[in-house]
């Protein structure tokens, strides 16, 4: 594969665009090599709605399109990042019981963790971007000549 792999995508802030958003990640992972029937894959299509939910939705309105990058380093690490126009940079808020909504960013940081990655949040110059950083699983071996599978567990 490629010493470095880039993809980006910019799309109206607008709730249609979660599900674009996702089916673009998706899509290029699988361009990539990542099977779209794993837990991590499974994984990472949840980080990017939570992603691309949060700049929808906490923007009010401030920020006309979001942009999705997805870049894969050296075959070692995928970045996957989400930058709008809005310089609010997100906010732990307390979970209230009752409260339903406000978990997004506890979410992606507990699935990157899941992962062995993490998340990260930078302002840039006229917004920010919240990002994961993940370890890259590479593909499944294929079958052997036996007719069993080389695969090693790529747990998420």
């Amino acid at each position: 594969m490629a010493d470095h792999l880039e993809a980006s995508v910019t799309l109206p802030s607008d709730p249609a665009s979660v599900s674009a958003a996702r089916s673009f990640v998706a899509g290029t992972l699988a361009e990539w090599g990542l099977a779209s029937d794993t837990e991590r894959a499974d994984s990472i299509r949840l980080i990017v709605s939570e992603l691309a939910t949060n700049s929808v939705q906490h923007t009010f309105g401030q920020s006309p399109t979001f942009t999705v990058d997805v870049v894969l380093h050296r075959d070692e690490l995928l970045h996957i990042g989400v930058t709008d126009s809005h310089p609010r940079l997100p906010k732990r808020l307390p979970a209230a019981v009752q409260q339903d909504n406000g978990r997004g960013m506890v979410i992606i940081r507990c699935l990157a963790a899941e992962c062995g990655g993490r998340l990260r949040v930078r302002p840039t110059r006229e917004g920010k971007t919240v990002a994961i950083e993940l370890p890259w699983q590479p593909p499944a071996e294929p079958a052997d000549p036996t007719g069993r599978q080389n695969r090693r567990a790529q747990p998420c």
